[in-house]
């Protein structure tokens, strides 16, 4: 479809043949253009995931901890479920107090988030810290480095493809709206003799 905007015929007019060479532009956007920006953007982006996550992984350190007590919130939390005037909410998650030593040999105590069933203490588990022992998080995976990677670089294509369909479409309109345009003033130039027996029509 569309091809017959490019023959020599009487019928076509100029904006036939300009409309035509936009859904040709448009087309090669849609099919070329925006799968080279997806793939270019993609590969941005996962070069500088990894790249972060490379340095999450020397930066953050996985070290044992022990729970000491739970914190005083949860025991907070504790003692208004057992009261039974207490109004029932949502629980949050529930955080203890525990101790670890950090990757530079010094030793720290803190609230942690814990698991889904509130540990006892002296039970073992292990925490994100950096070399400090600061609680950080758990570093970047580099498959998932790679799946946000190759969201932005189909999110980015969809954009280029759609910018590129969004632009044909106001071309479009706009070449709809000049044929109307000179299709009224042939009407008004033709309108008052039509169909009169002496005007030649």
């Amino acid at each position: 479809m569309g091809v017959w905007r490019w023959r020599r015929n009487p019928l076509r007019r100029p904006t036939d043949l300009v409309e035509a060479w936009v859904a040709c532009v448009a087309l090669v956007c849609v099919l070329l253009v925006a799968p080279a920006v997806g793939w270019a953007a993609g590969l941005q982006v996962d070069g500088i995931l990894q790249r972060a996550a490379r340095e999450q992984r020397q930066e953050r350190y996985l070290v044992p901890a022990v729970v000491v007590r739970p914190s005083a919130a949860a025991a907070a939390r504790a003692g208004a479920a057992a009261d039974p005037s207490a109004q029932r909410t949502v629980p949050a998650r529930t955080t203890i107090v525990a101790s670890w030593t950090a990757p530079d040999g010094t030793r720290h105590e803190g609230s942690v988030p814990a698991a889904e069933e509130p540990p006892l203490p002296g039970d073992r588990f292990r925490i994100w810290t950096d070399l400090r022992g600061r609680l950080v998080g758990q570093p970047l995976d580099p498959g998932a480095a790679s799946f946000h990677a190759a969201m932005a670089g189909l999110a980015a294509a969809l954009t280029a493809a759609a910018l590129a369909e969004t632009l044909r479409r106001l071309v479009v309109r706009r070449l709809m709206h000049r044929r109307y345009i000179r299709l009224d003033r042939a009407w008004a130039a033709a309108g008052p003799d039509w169909g009169r027996a002496d005007a030649g029509s």
